[in-house]
Order: C-alpha cells, then structure tokens, then sequence
C-alpha cells in the first residue's frame, strides 16, 4: 500500500504542472470531453444489454417481427423510454468511440510537447544536464537522460490518459451495472438465509480474491520493468557510441571490444527478460483462468433460473453480459496489471530524473561563485576541487589585465582545463570566486562540439545561422584555411566525423574570428595541428582580434608577443613570467 500510495504521489506531481500551466483550459477542457465521450459509450453498453435482453427474448418467441425491428427501428418498451435499433446504437457508437480516440491523441501530443519543452529547460538551464553528468554516482547522478526525456515521456504521457480514462470508465461501468445486476440476478438460500442480488456479492467476492492474488504474484514486475529499461537505453548508448565514433574504432581495430561490450549489454538485457518471461508467465497462468471463468460462470450460477423459466433466454444473455460488465470493473486491475508495472516503472524513473535535475541545478549554485565587473580576470581566495574533494587549486588570488596574451602551463593533470571552466562559472566544485570582465568571452575546448544541421550552422555556433552572413562564414573559413568548403555551407551532415581533426580545429577557430570574443580561452585548441599551422592560426588570432585578450592552454611554445606564462602546479596558480 505505501508503495502504492508513493507511486500516485509521484505520478501526480509528474502531472499536475501541465494541467495547471498556461494550457490548462484547453488540457483540462480536452480531458473532460474524453471522459464524457467515454461515459457515453458506457450509456450506450447499458442500453445494448437491454436490447441483448430483447432481441433474444424475441427470437426464444419465435417474433421475427419484433427481431427485425430491433435491427432497424425504435421500438416503444420500458413503459414510455423507445429502444433504439441496433443500426443506430452501432453508427452512433462508432462516432463516438473514434472521437473520443481522436481527441485521446489530440490530448496526447499536446501533453507531451509541453511536459518536454518544460523537463528539457530544466534540463539544460543552470547546466543541470553537465552536473548530472559529472555526478555519475551520486543521487544527482541518473543514467540516460536522452531515454528519460524522448521515451519515458512519451510513455508517461500515453498511459497516464489510458489508465486515467480507463479506470474512470470501469468506476462509471461499475455504478451503472451494479443496480441492474442486483435487480436481475434475483436471490439464493443458503444455510437458511436468503441473500438478494447474490451475484453482485459473488462478482465483488471473486474480482476482490483476483485483485489480491494478481498483485501477490505480479509485484516483482514492477522492478524487473524499470531494470529492462535501463538495460535497453544503456544498449542502445553503447551503439550510438560506436555510431559516432567509427573511424577511431577502426583505426585501433576495436571491433572485437565492441562486440564484446555489446554483447555483454544485450546479455542484460536476455537475463533480465528470462525473468520478466518467468513472473509473466506466473501471472498469465492466473490471469487468463481468471478472465476464462469469469466468463461461463454467470451462466453457469443462472441456469437454473433459466430452466425453471424464472427467466428467459433474453434474461439469461443479459445476466451474463451485465455481470461480465461488472466482474470486469471490478477486476480492472488484474486486466491493467501489465500495464501498471511498465506504468510504475516509467513514474518512477521520470521521478528520479526530475529529482536529480533539481539536485544538479541546485549544484549550480556552489562552486566558485561567477561575476562580471570591470576589464580584468580576478581569482580571489580561489579553491579548485575534483568531486571526490582533492584539490587542484587552493586559496589563490591573482588579477590579469586586459590585453596581454597568456599562456597557462603545468603538468598534465594539474587542473589547467578545469580552471577555465572555473572561469566559465560550470565547475561545481571548490569555493572562492571568479570575477570576469563585462565584455564577451569564448572557451574553445580541445575536441570542439559541432550541432546537427548545416556546416554554417556548425561554424557560428552557438549562434543562430540568421544572424551571421554567409559573406561573414566564407571569409573565416578562407582565413583558417578550409576554402574548400566555403561551397559546402548548407550541406547538412555529421561534421563532427568527416571533418578530420585538425579540420575540426580550424573551424573552431572561425568560430572565434566570426564571434570576436573580448576574452578568448584556448584549451589546447591546436593541438591536433603541425607546429607551423597552429603558430599560423595564433598570429592569424592576434591580427584579426586585436582587442581580445587570448588565454592558451598549451604544450608548445606559441610565438605569442609579450605573453605573461602563469603556472599551475598542485594546489598552486603563480605568475612565471
């Protein structure tokens, strides 16, 4: 029950904000008309026993008459109320049940937008999404955000209208049935007491024991259902790893690695399915004997009513649909278990995931605090950790000056990439702050990030294609020197693997000389470039950004005019130079 109690909890949270957001009149508006549609199939399944009842009764008559009336024509019965003949109940169904459908999918899609724009701002605002990813191991941590926001919510969005809609129209099914079940199902004695409307008892009776032992013998689904999704999204990453890098897998014949760790997730995936094929086959032997006696069982309790012509043919085909109406209300949840595991599971990942964004957008918060003031770059009582608490920097204070290019230096692992994203306000962790001049500022990180779409897009990243002329791109392209694919601008293709490095590199720098920076951060930004190349595109980022100041991570020793070195050591950030 508690786990029942916290899976509502959690799913409603999930909810609520759509149908209390800007749309909420036309999402709540739409919901409602399902549910009315929905109630009026239910209307028209009361009205389709009586007809049931009266064309059977017709045919034990031998009145072909009255039976082909009943086919086409209102027919006065019931006192005063007419019956509609079984052509109108099936066209005006029809309508009814595909709208309500249309306007089901309608409700669908719309959900769905709205809850994806409102987890991917949340998602990607703050950099919760580059906390998550540093917090692989802790409660922010999550796996596979891309699975969560494209399938989880799609998922969420679809079975929360269906078993919503659903369970309301069993409720609705059950209270329009209940009364007439009573009514008709007349009474028995037993041990000298007489009990009217006995089925309706041994409908409640039956549906309770079926309820109880399908959650019994079910229950363990709920966590094999979310260990199958995991175990699919991470078999689906390790293929999108190995789609996005297949020249680095061939150049280091890594096709045998792949194969293995492929073979090893989809294991888990086999494994975990064996059990879910073991409990599922468990549930399904119970559920399917359930659903199968419940069938004959109606007629088999009333055919001595029948015989004894307490009732007639028409009577006895409306018992028994009336109680399988009832019977399957009240065993709505053995018929939804399955989709109630896979429901369950999906809540609860959405959960963690919305839980861990909230926690990494919250990180955002500690870490090196960011301002932007003045002309000049300022650490003040600077501390630079790692997750697990080493530090890489400690208590540091220092000030650079616009103007003057500077070059970072230190031993591999010292933390020189680390500081700038200190410097970009993104690192988490440490204390101290980071005051940075008003004006723009670029990092260009080692392996550069390029975005689908055209290769104009890829180059004036992260601006907009509109904004920058195609004049502009091919200018920048020539200066780094890739004129030939100034004619490739609205080529839409994977950049980010057939441009070879160095390649990758160059386009990087364009980026810089289209964006001209007030402050340029390069980390190690040439490094996949010969020598005489990358000391090219330093003077060619001199010349043309003339009033950027120009902070290197490198290796090399850069012919940088009047370069101030800085030195980063551990726990130590002090001017060489």
């Amino acid at each position: 029950m508690t786990s029942f109690i916290i899976g509502v909890r959690e799913a409603w949270s999930l909810a609520k904000p759509y149908f209390w957001s800007e749309q909420r009149w036309a999402a709540r508006g739409l919901f409602l008309a399902i549910i009315v549609l929905n109630l009026l199939m239910v209307v028209f399944n009361v009205v389709l026993t009586y007809w049931n009842r009266d064309f059977f009764d017709a045919i034990q008559n031998m009145d072909s008459h009255t039976a082909i009336q009943l086919l086409f024509l209102y027919l006065p019965t019931h006192g005063s109320l007419p019956m509609p003949g079984l052509v109108e109940i099936l066209v005006v169904y029809v309508l009814i049940a595909v709208y309500a459908f249309y306007l089901n999918q309608m409700l669908q899609i719309k959900w769905r937008q709205w809850i994806t724009q409102h987890f991917l701002e949340n998602w990607l605002s703050n950099r919760a999404f580059y906390n998550i990813s540093l917090n692989p191991s802790t409660t922010i941590g999550i796996d596979n955000p891309d699975q969560r926001i494209a399938e989880d919510l799609r998922d969420f969005t679809t079975n929360s209208l269906s078993l919503s809609l659903d369970f309301i129209s069993n409720l609705v099914t059950l209270f329009s049935f209940v009364f007439i079940l009573y009514a008709i199902s007349g009474s028995i004695t037993l041990f000298g007491i007489t009990i009217p409307g006995y089925m309706l008892w041994v409908a409640l009776l039956y549906s309770l024991v079926g309820t109880l032992l399908t959650h019994l013998i079910g229950r363990q689904l709920i966590k094999l259902s979310f260990m199958q999704q995991k175990v699919e999204a991470d078999f689906r990453y390790n293929l999108i790893r190995v789609r996005e890098n297949p020249e680095a897998i061939a150049l280091y014949n890594g096709e045998n690695d792949e194969m293995i760790s492929l073979t090893e997730r989809f294991g888990a995936i086999r494994g975990n399915w064996w059990k879910i094929m073991r409990r599922t086959k468990a549930l399904n032997f119970f559920t399917v004997s359930f659903g199968q006696i419940a069938g004959f069982f109606p007629l088999i309790v009333a055919l001595p009513r029948y015989f004894s012509g307490a009732i007639k043919l028409g009577g006895l085909t409306q018992i028994q649909n009336v109680f399988g109406q009832v019977q399957g209300a009240l065993s709505w949840f053995v018929g939804a278990y399955p989709n109630l595991v896979t429901y369950r599971a999906t809540v609860s990942r959405l959960y963690g995931f919305q839980e861990a964004v909230s926690a990494a957008r919250a990180a955002s918060l500690a870490g090196p605090q960011l301002t932007k003031a003045g002309d000049s770059l300022t650490f003040k009582n600077l501390t630079i950790s790692l997750p697990d608490g080493r530090k890489l920097v400690d208590n540091a204070s220092l000030t650079l000056p616009p103007g003057q290019p500077i070059i970072l230096t230190g031993p591999s692992g010292a933390g020189k990439s680390t500081l700038f994203r200190a410097i970009a306000g993104i690192w988490p962790f440490g204390s101290g702050s980071v005051t940075r001049p008003t004006g723009s500022a670029l990092f260009l990180p080692q392996r550069p990030y390029f975005p689908l779409g055209s290769l104009k897009r890829a180059v004036v990243y992260p601006a907009l294609e509109s904004d920058v002329s195609d004049e502009t791109v091919v200018a920048a392209l020539t200066a780094v020197e890739l004129p030939s694919l100034a004619a490739r601008l609205n080529d839409i293709e994977t950049w980010g693997q057939i441009l070879s490095g160095g390649e990758q590199q160059r386009l990087a720098i364009a980026r810089a000389l289209i964006c001209r920076p007030t402050w340029l951060f390069l980390d190690e930004a040439t490094s996949a470039l010969d020598a005489p190349s990358a000391a090219r595109l330093h003077r060619l980022l001199a010349k043309e950004l003339p009033g950027t100041t120009i902070v290197a991570i490198t290796h090399r020793e850069l012919d940088m005019t009047s370069s101030r070195r800085l030195s980063l050591t551990p726990t130590a950030l002090a001017n060489v130079s």
